[in-house]
């Protein structure tokens, strides 16, 4: 039986988001797992000390040895991993037993233009040069290709891709009673954020509210007009429930909250604060609204509308198919 190693971007995040990708990561996944035995490593915290690669004990030698490796999703490339604290939490003297790692639908985050020397090197050192790697979108492509020589493909994120044209005929095009929405935490309340939250209690008869990331809920206590609004718990499982048990829209920032609630076959409408969402928005088609134009969105939500996310599935097939039989 084969060894598969998954790198994992669910551990020590503070984003549940992760939690989704990863749900979504194993079950595409799924082909090559089932004849396998799956390992995990952490990606946001260190998997190794530089001496215990040094040594390279038998237990280390299971990770090295894994037929396949693939990392799970996420915006987790950064273009300078000098710059801050990288979410990939690796460097030249740890990453050794990660060598040969292959890229399930990851993004990269916005920041420097361009690479340094050591980035470029060390990502090199890491992400095969055998197979083709999976990126979200056209902006993660061109950095991998053109920046790092790797092989890529856009594929979309992994969270996406059961997103049919077949299942999207499931979801609903009428505004729903309930709504449920997320917020991304600033440092200090967004009278944008107020707007949505304003919108909302005007338009729906019901308002749930899922805080995504670690701060999300101590953000949302901040603003005002939240007294009548019901609070989820903060797990994917949580979320799942309400989603599943519910009649609901979905509206707001978190991309992942947004496109969770789309597998659940419910409308969403995803407020896009940053490149994620934006540059996915760009090949994939989202129902989508910029934080710029956050005044459009009493419209948007009272309109009908069909959800029609476009998914390169020729893409998607391409890059599962290069680990079958091999």
């Amino acid at each position: 039986m084969d060894n598969i190693l998954i790198l994992d971007t669910s551990i020590a995040t503070g984003n549940k988001g992760d939690d989704i990708i990863m749900e979504c990561t194993h079950q595409e996944l799924g082909f090559l797992l089932k004849d396998s035995y799956e390992l995990r490593l952490p990606t946001h915290v260190s998997s190794f000390h530089w001496y215990q690669v040094l040594k390279r004990s038998r237990s280390l030698m299971r990770f090295v040895d894994c037929r396949l490796k693939f990392v799970g999703g996420s915006n987790i490339m950064a273009k300078n991993m000098f710059s801050h604290y990288p979410q990939w939490n690796i460097n030249w003297f740890n990453c050794k037993p990660l060598q040969g790692s292959v890229l399930v639908g990851v993004g990269v985050g916005a920041g420097e233009k361009r690479s340094n020397w050591y980035t470029r090197q060390l990502y090199n050192r890491v992400l095969s040069h055998k197979y083709i790697h999976s990126v979200r979108d056209e902006r993660s492509r061109r950095y991998v290709e053109d920046e790092l020589g790797l092989k890529a493909i856009n594929t979309g994120c992994v969270t996406m891709w059961m997103l049919t044209p077949d299942f999207c005929k499931t979801i609903p095009t009428k505004k729903s009673d309930r709504v449920v929405f997320t917020l991304t935490t600033r440092g200090r309340c967004d009278e944008r954020d107020q707007f949505l939250i304003d919108t909302l209690n005007g338009n729906y008869q019901e308002v749930f509210f899922w805080p995504q990331g670690i701060d999300d809920h101590d953000y949302f206590l901040k603003l005002n007009h939240t007294e009548n609004i019901k609070v989820l718990q903060a797990s994917k499982e949580a979320y799942h429930e309400y989603l599943s048990s519910n009649e609901t829209d979905y509206v707001g920032t978190r991309l992942h909250g947004g496109i969770y609630a789309m597998r659940h076959a419910r409308r969403a409408i995803i407020i896009a604060i940053d490149e994620r969402a934006r540059e996915i928005h760009k090949s994939n088609h989202l129902n989508c609204i910029d934080i710029k134009d956050i005044n459009q969105l009493p419209d948007f939500i009272n309109s009908e509308f069909e959800t029609s996310v476009k998914m390169d599935n020729q893409a998607i097939n391409l890059w599962k198919s290069q680990f079958v039989n091999k």
